[in-house]
């Protein structure tokens, strides 16, 4: 690839659902890619496959993207790793940017390494924070390291774009406008001769089964001192009643108390709700790294020296099998 880009572009891959809307992680790194781009003198664009992604176009320009590039057909309808990967060299041989974020979803995870090696460029993966070196104006991408005990701050300068992936809900999306983005149609098409993995079925039952935490308001989530499987039943009542869900621990996942869908932290999934209930929890650095981005953090545990009680906006130093429903009946309370 290209030893310097054609621009000091900033583009940003809007992951898309079967129904043209656009998941979350994508237009939340709108905002990071603009102040990106911004630092560099380029503009944020917003790079959509898909297939009938009207929705997710509208809702690119309304988060801000200053241009929009769209590759559209049947064949990008689900994702696929040939056809995304083939459509997305394509675009950066002709245009080449400075930088390009992908969520680090499943999705993301598996296209960005296979893009960097066409590519031959660097690729930082799970980013927990972006900048610009202000010594040589190349993209610092920040990400934890060593079982997230520390974090390390890494650049690709040598060949471009340079590519990373991001942690969903790192960051906010930021308040939606009216956007007057350029709408660019590229037409590339992939053959099903390209395409090496074909799509059989999807099961939908599987789909609903796993907890949406990403994209939750109110999440509760239980830890070692829930005790087993069965102390879950009290933080489902209470997410319930708050029209949450319910999130854990590595610890209450890796004793098999839960399934690793509800998964919060390092090496889970990273959440930014507006209200995070974290019972029985210790607070570890690597269960912080996961939601320490909440709004705000309720934190429920008999031990007064936890380190979770240091992140907490508000506390309660008791046993969450009586904190809890408490909770539950003053919530119901208010409902009534």
């Amino acid at each position: 690839m290209a030893k310097t880009p054609k621009s000091q572009d900033t583009w940003v891959l809007i992951e898309t659902k079967e129904d043209g809307s656009a998941r979350n992680v994508g237009l939340e790194l709108l905002g990071p890619g603009r102040d990106l781009s911004g630092k560099q003198g380029g503009k944020v664009v917003a790079v959509v496959i898909g297939n009938g992604i009207q929705t997710a176009i509208d809702q690119a320009n309304a988060q801000g993207a200053e241009q929009i590039i769209v590759v559209e057909g049947s064949e990008y309808a689900y994702y696929n790793t040939d056809a995304y990967v083939n459509a997305l060299e394509y675009l950066m041989e002709k245009y080449c940017p400075t930088s390009m974020l992908i969520g680090a979803t499943s999705y993301g995870r598996d296209l960005a390494p296979r893009l960097a090696c066409r590519l031959k460029s660097g690729l930082t993966a799970d980013c927990t924070a972006l900048d610009i070196d202000p010594k040589d104006g190349k993209v610092a991408w920040t990400r934890p390291a060593f079982g997230g005990n520390l974090m390390a701050t890494i650049k690709c300068p040598e060949n471009f774009p340079q590519i990373g992936t991001v942690r969903p809900s790192v960051f906010k999306k930021t308040a939606p406008a009216e956007g007057k983005a350029e709408i660019i149609q590229e037409e590339f098409h992939v053959s099903e001769k390209q395409m090496r993995v074909k799509l059989i079925e999807v099961i939908q039952e599987t789909a609903e089964a796993i907890v949406d935490l990403e994209g939750a308001e109110v999440i509760v989530s239980g830890g070692r001192g829930v005790g087993g499987p069965e102390g879950f039943a009290v933080l489902q009542s209470l997410a319930d009643t708050l029209g949450g869900v319910v999130g854990a621990s590595r610890a209450a996942v890796d004793s098999g108390w839960i399934p690793y869908c509800h998964q919060v932290g390092q090496t889970g999934k990273t959440v930014a709700p507006k209200l995070y209930i974290a019972c029985g929890i210790s607070g570890a650095i690597q269960h912080l790294a996961g939601m320490s981005g909440s709004d705000c953090i309720v934190a429920v545990n008999k031990d007064e020296e936890a380190p979770i009680f240091d992140v907490a906006n508000y506390g309660i130093v008791g046993d969450l099998f009586e904190v809890l429903p408490a909770l539950t009946e003053e919530v119901l309370k208010l409902k009534a």
